[in-house]
C-alpha cells in the first residue's frame, strides 16, 4: 500500500474526503517526526511505540572491493508493534 491508497483507505473509513485524510496523514507523520526528533516516545496504545536509538560508529566492509570503512554513528528509529496489531496479523 503507497500513501495515496492509505489516504483512500482513510478517507473510506472515516468518512473525510480524500483532502482531509492527506491533510491529517501528513499532521500525523509530521508530529511523530518532531516528537522524535525532540527524543520523545511515541506509544499508541494497541498499534505499537516509536523511539529513537543510538547506533554507534562502527567498522565496515565495502562488499565490491573488500576495503575496510568507519560507518559514523546515527540516530535510527525503532518500532514495536503493540499487542493489538501482532494479534490482527497473525
Amino acid at each position: 500500500m503507497n500513501k495515496a491508497e492509505l489516504i483512500g483507505s482513510i478517507a473510506d473509513k472515516s468518512g473525510l474526503s480524500k483532502a482531509e485524510a492527506g491533510n491529517a496523514l501528513d499532521a500525523f507523520v509530521s508530529s511523530v517526526s518532531d516528537a522524535l526528533k525532540g527524543g520523545d516516545r511515541i506509544s499508541l496504545v494497541g498499534f505499537g511505540s516509536f523511539s529513537v536509538d543510538r547506533r554507534d560508529a562502527r567498522m565496515g566492509r565495502n562488499p565490491r572491493t573488500g576495503e575496510e570503512i568507519q560507518i559514523a554513528a546515527k540516530n535510527v528509529v525503532k518500532f514495536k508493534p503493540g499487542a493489538g496489531l501482532s494479534d490482527a496479523v497473525n
